[in-house]
């Protein structure tokens, strides 16, 4: 079991016909390209415009973050080189074996399967080699397409309070979902055979 009290860093996870890794100083044009439109304005808290000095201190969260072992945050690529989108897992608490999980895409390579695929590789990731037990996601309801991703990679909504959030656009109610044991596993197992026949074994 690795301990979640500092989490591995670096990192490369592979499988399903995409390779997630660490975030590059090099990355910034393709990330201000990616964070810099309305639909992910509209569902994260993220500033807008999303410009290069956003992008630097964004990068920089983001090095610190993995450097201390606080999260995993990796930029989604389907050949290692420019990034597409990014998944994240944070907010882990080792007590409860518990961790909060979010996933981006940008919007040309949306509809294609990434966000599922990236966050299904996160999920056996932290199920299988973490050893979290209690893996969850906080959608607003009204982001349909993200409701949509959940659902597809197993995860069902667990009927706790809305959290409220107040962002920068605005406030947004927040669904709690759970990712299942039982229904985690098929899809899971088979990302990890595909991955195992692609990638060998994953760093």
């Amino acid at each position: 079991m690795v301990s979640t009290s500092r989490l591995p860093y670096p990192l490369t996870l592979a499988g399903d016909g995409l390779i997630l890794r660490e975030w590059r100083a090099e990355d910034l044009d393709d990330l201000v390209a990616l964070l810099d439109e309305p639909d992910i304005a509209r569902w994260t808290p993220m500033p807008t415009p999303f410009d290069r000095e956003a992008g630097l201190a964004y990068l920089s969260r983001a090095q610190q973050g993995r450097v201390s072992g606080r999260r995993i945050q990796l930029a989604i690529t389907e050949d290692g080189e420019r990034p597409i989108g990014e998944v994240l897992l944070f907010g882990v608490d080792a007590g409860l074996k518990e961790a909060e999980l979010g996933y981006l895409v940008g919007a040309q390579h949306r509809r294609r399967g990434v966000a599922s695929g990236s966050l299904s590789l996160l999920s056996m990731y932290a199920r299988g080699t973490l050893k979290l037990g209690r893996l969850l996601l906080r959608i607003d309801p009204a982001n349909v397409a993200s409701t949509a991703v959940a659902r597809r990679c197993g995860y069902r909504l667990t009927g706790e309070p809305p959290i409220l959030q107040v962002g920068p656009h605005g406030p947004s109610s927040l669904d709690t979902w759970e990712l299942p044991g039982d229904r985690a596993a098929t899809r899971l197992e088979r990302l990890k055979n595909v991955a195992a026949r692609r990638y060998g074994r994953r760093t």
